[in-house]
């Protein structure tokens, strides 16, 4: 199944029956990335979910992302009406030590590993909360990831036992970034709860994680792809991105996000600051959808996915 078919990929479910049903159990095409915005964090996470987006990245990592500004943005939308919490995917991030700054840790630095991780949840749930006061029993989370492994399998499982207590009625989904094939292999055999998305740069350097994505594929796991603009200019410029681009009547930039949702279990990180781009963004993906389905435009479609697919070393 692909996100670009579909619009949304369904999500493992982290502790079968025991997941909120009224909760999201999909995950759409686009997350809206909300890293290095700064204090325009709250505007244009509001500007996202006014133009259709379904589901915010952040972290609770001060250096790079303001959680809290995610929050009030949230929670403007929340107070007009225009959705309902369960409508919206808030995704965060755990995020060890040695990827903060000192200034405003959501932990405090000498703690224990497992405080640090109970203190960051508390965090975010306060930051991400639905209502204007104090966070209620009803507050959660729809994913929690872990940053980075740790520097050691046992800090690394110690993190992610911990980040279990809050499953599910705290938090919906777990999941990792910016981990290897060889680290996610290895600890999915050692996870009770296992992981529902994988977050990692999607680039020639690693070689399109082909290998770790097969696994995914394989386990159910859905891969967030970031950086797959911003690290990618030979994909841009490639022909079968152009040639899409050239027939449709797309930008290049979005032919290659049609390209890259088009592979089973993807979704795509848009980190977008332009208004008009947000609602294009949702727009033309619906549009390549209908344009896709059109059987005289079949032949065409399956030639420039078998020629992506070799370019990033999926045939």
């Amino acid at each position: 199944m692909s996100a670009l078919e579909t619009g949304y990929l369904p999500l493992a479910l982290s502790s079968s029956s025991l997941f909120q049903e009224s909760r999201s159990e999909l995950l759409p095409a686009f997350l809206y990335g909300s890293a290095w915005k700064g204090e325009r964090t709250a505007d244009l996470v509001f500007q996202a979910l006014e133009a259709g987006f379904m589901a915010i990245d952040t972290a609770a990592q001060p250096r790079h992302y303001r959680e809290e500004l995610v929050g009030e943005a949230v929670r403007q939308i929340l107070r007009r009406g225009v959705l309902r919490r369960e409508d919206i995917f808030l995704q965060t991030k755990f995020t060890p030590p040695e990827g903060q700054d000192l200034k405003g840790l959501p932990y405090g630095a000498g703690d224990p590993l497992a405080e640090q991780v109970r203190a960051s949840v508390a965090s975010s749930l306060h930051h991400l909360r639905a209502g204007d006061n104090l966070v209620d029993e009803e507050d959660y989370l729809d994913c929690v990831i872990l940053h980075s492994p740790m520097e050691t399998l046992w800090e690394t499982l110690l993190v992610w036992r911990t980040l279990e207590e809050f499953v599910p009625k705290r938090i919906g989904h777990l999941g990792l970034s910016n981990v290897s094939f060889n680290n996610l292999e290895l600890l999915y055999d050692l996870l009770d709860v296992k992981p529902a998305v994988v977050q990692n740069r999607f680039y020639g350097a690693n070689g399109f994680d082909s290998r770790l994505r097969g696994f995914c594929r394989e386990n159910g796991i859905v891969y967030q792809a970031f950086g797959a603009l911003t690290k990618n200019p030979a994909l841009l410029d490639s022909e079968p991105v152009k040639a899409l681009a050239g027939v449709v009547g797309l930008e290049t930039q979005m032919a290659l996000y049609c390209l890259v949702l088009s592979l089973e279990n993807m979704v795509v990180l848009n980190g977008t600051t332009d208004a008009d781009r947000m609602k294009g963004d949702l727009s033309e993906l619906d549009r390549i959808r209908y344009w896709i389905s059109a059987a005289e435009n079949q032949d065409f479609w399956n030639d420039v996915q078998t020629q992506f697919k070799k370019l990033i070393g999926d045939e």
